[in-house]
This record gives C-alpha cells, sequence and structure tokens, in this order.
C-alpha cells in the first residue's frame, strides 16, 4: 500500500479508511492520512506534525552505504522540505525570490519556443511511422533547462543531473536491497561533490544562500542542501508530472477536443491533472508529541505518511474522471499546504501549461505503444517512457 498509491483503489466515500496504521516493508508502522481535511490539518500543524523526517531514507541504510555517502561528504542540513527550524523562513525566502512568479512568466515565451520546435520534430518523426518518446524526447530535460534559466546551476550535462537525480529519489524513498543501495549511494555522492564544489563560489541564489549562512551561523552545507532539494524535488517531479499528464490526455478525447476548439482552458487541464496524476502521491511528517486525528492515536515519533494524491481525488464532484474545471478541482494537495508548500508551484504550473497547450494536438489520433511505468516508491512517481505512434 505504502510504495504504489497511484494503484490503490478509491472508494468514492473513503471515511473507513480516513487514517490507518500501515507496517512498511522493514516493520516500521507509519500512520497515513488519506482524508483532505485531516491531511491540510497536519501540514497546518507543524509543531505538532514536524518536517524533520520529509528526507530521511526509507530502506534503513546499511553502514556500508553510509560509508560510501561518507567518502564524498555528503551531507544533507535541515534546509527546505526538513527544516521545520528558525531557518526556514529566511532559506525558503531566498530560494522563492529565485523563483518568483514574475521571474517565471518571463520565461513563458522562450519555453514555448523550445517546446513548438521539439513538437514539430516530434510530429514529423510521427508522419513517418517512427515511435517518438515524449518523456525522453519532450518532458524529461525540460524543467532543469528552465530551472538554469533562475538558478546558476554546475556545468554538467542533463543526463548526468538526471541520472542523480532519478538515484536520489530512488535512494531515499525507494524500498531496497543492500546492493541497490550502494550503486545508488555511489551516483548521489559522487554528484553531491559537483554541488558542493559548485556552491562554494557560486553566484545568484546560491550566493545568497551562502552569504546568509555565514551571517546566520548556519551548517556551511545549507546551500548545497537547498540545491540537492531543487534538483531531486524540483526539477525531477515536474518532468515526471508532464509525462503523466500527457499520458492521461492521451486517453482523454473529449479534453483534447476541447482543446482544439477553444472550449477547455489550458490552466484547468493542468489543474485537472495535478489532482488527478500528481508527481508526489504521498508526502510524511513526524509526531512530536502525542496527539490523535479524530480520535486517531497518534504516538510521539510516529512517521505520519500524508496521502496527498487520495485528498485530491476525494473533493472533486467526479473523483475518477478528467472533468477540467469541475467543482473541487483546483482543492488538490499536490503542492502541499502550509508553511513548506511547494516553493515552485507557479513554476510547474507554467511549464505543464506552455507543454499542454503545444502538445495538445500531438496528442489527437495515436496508439500508445509504452505507457508509463513508475517503479515502487514512498512519494514519488518515477515514469520511464511514455512511447506513442501513428496508426
Amino acid at each position: 500500500m505504502l510504495f504504489r498509491t497511484w494503484d490503490q483503489p478509491f472508494d468514492n466515500d473513503g471515511r473507513a479508511e480516513a487514517t490507518v496504521e500501515v507496517t512498511d516493508h522493514v516493520g516500521v508502522a507509519h500512520v497515513v492520512v488519506s482524508e483532505h481535511r485531516l491531511v491540510k490539518q497536519v501540514l497546518a500543524d507543524p509543531d505538532t506534525f514536524r518536517p524533520d523526517n520529509a528526507l530521511d531514507a526509507i530502506s534503513p541504510m546499511p553502514v556500508s552505504a553510509l560509508r560510501v555517502l561518507a567518502s564524498y561528504g555528503f551531507k544533507l542540513p535541515a534546509t527546505l522540505a526538513n527544516n521545520g527550524g528558525v531557518s526556514h523562513p529566511a532559506i525558503r525566502e531566498i530560494t522563492a525570490q529565485a523563483l518568483h512568479p514574475a521571474r517565471v512568466e518571463a520565461l513563458r515565451p522562450w519555453l514555448t519556443g523550445v517546446v513548438r520546435r521539439r513538437v514539430a520534430t516530434l510530429a514529423a518523426r510521427l508522419r513517418t511511422g517512427e515511435p517518438v518518446d515524449l518523456y525522453a524526447d519532450l518532458a524529461a530535460d525540460l524543467p532543469l533547462l528552465v530551472l538554469a534559466k533562475l538558478v546558476e546551476l554546475p556545468d554538467a550535462e542533463a543526463a548526468v543531473v538526471k541520472e542523480f537525480s532519478r538515484a536520489a529519489l530512488e535512494l531515499f524513498w525507494a524500498p531496497l536491497d543492500t546492493p541497490r543501495q550502494l550503486a545508488l549511494a555511489e551516483t548521489v555522492g559522487r554528484f553531491h561533490t559537483v554541488l558542493r564544489d559548485f556552491a562554494a563560489t557560486a553566484g545568484g541564489m546560491v550566493g545568497e544562500l551562502r552569504a546568509h549562512t555565514a551571517e546566520a551561523g548556519l551548517p556551511k552545507e545549507t546551500p548545497v542542501g537547498a540545491l540537492f532539494f531543487l534538483l531531486v524535488a524540483g526539477q525531477e517531479t515536474t518532468s515526471q508530472f508532464l509525462t503523466l499528464l500527457l499520458h492521461r490526455l492521451s486517453g482523454e478525447p473529449a479534453v483534447l477536443d476541447g482543446l482544439a476548439r477553444g472550449t477547455v482552458g489550458v490552466d484547468d487541464v493542468v489543474e485537472e491533472g495535478l489532482r488527478l496524476v500528481p508527481p508526489i502521491p504521498t508526502w510524511r511528517r513526524v509526531a512530536a508529541r502525542d496527539t490523535e486525528l479524530d480520535g486517531f492515536p497518534v504516538r510521539a515519533g510516529a512517521s505520519v505518511v500524508l496521502w496527498l494524491a487520495r485528498a485530491g481525488l476525494a473533493v472533486a464532484e467526479h473523483p475518477h474522471d478528467f472533468v477540467p474545471g469541475q467543482r473541487g478541482s483546483r482543492r488538490h494537495l499536490a503542492f502541499g499546504a502550509g508553511a513548506h508548500r511547494c516553493v515552485g508551484a507557479q513554476l510547474s504550473r507554467m511549464e505543464a501549461a506552455v507543454v499542454v497547450a503545444e502538445t495538445a494536438p500531438l496528442l489527437r489520433d495515436i496508439e500508445v505503444v509504452r505507457a508509463p511505468w513508475c517503479p515502487d516508491n514512498l512519494s514519488f512517481r518515477m515514469p520511464d517512457t511514455f512511447t506513442i505512434r501513428r496508426p
């Protein structure tokens, strides 16, 4: 249940499973919360439900994997998602300024041109009968290219960054055996040294974080931690969402027709996609004290898994149907809520809107050669492909 939540059946009532305890693959119990009201309650109360465990490895790392990470000087101090301390607001503000909605919106024309050229190339290939992979050929590196326009990033090939970011999502959030953990720790640790060396002299957002770190007496790895999270849970989740959304749209001919006629709004399509196929189906908190959720006891130190995807399903008038603009569509929790609500929400929305607007015509009258497959993971869907062709 914990590792493939997107495959779990959903009862429209759902109240019987609003809060349950589930044991994971190593015997650790987690309180799983799925009711929209209760999920928001937890997110809005960071004193009782702290974010400290957000980046804890769901598969405890053996000493051998920890030694690999340590050999690269790997450290992740509390910065953004896992920071419940007093340093969080200032770090978040510096990051938010780099991703300010005005800066994001200014990139829309440039991104539209990039996507339009890629779609034209893909359309030409489809016309020859060649299959195309909308993940690898369109969505995989787009968010990274956009992020590089907003934040100074290391000079590394996109394929290297993608290898690192996907490895990190697996290492910290997937059920793993020791050999796999060792291989992933090597990939993550190796690129972490690139981030650390870059953060020592970089300008822009990273430079501001470095100056703030020194002034506030924070751990010197704080800028590295912010970069790590932006690359792992920032650009990677958006490329995954784009892939999942395009796949869902390929099976929604009425929505594609509405987009073509102008009777369905692109922004409404994006919000409905965030509700139905969010790339982050769950997120974690840890109980700071003994408490309860609607009478369900939660002990201090307990892991609380917030089922964001199911909470989004439950609030819509037609929970399973892709109905852009329907009542409840925008009440999803794909970006979380409260003090740790995703700082890149508007960036993700803009990118998705451009991709939907430019790519929707490509999805009409095609057949799916290979649908996205997502491996077991607690908090991230990691589609590997989305291949289509003209029948």
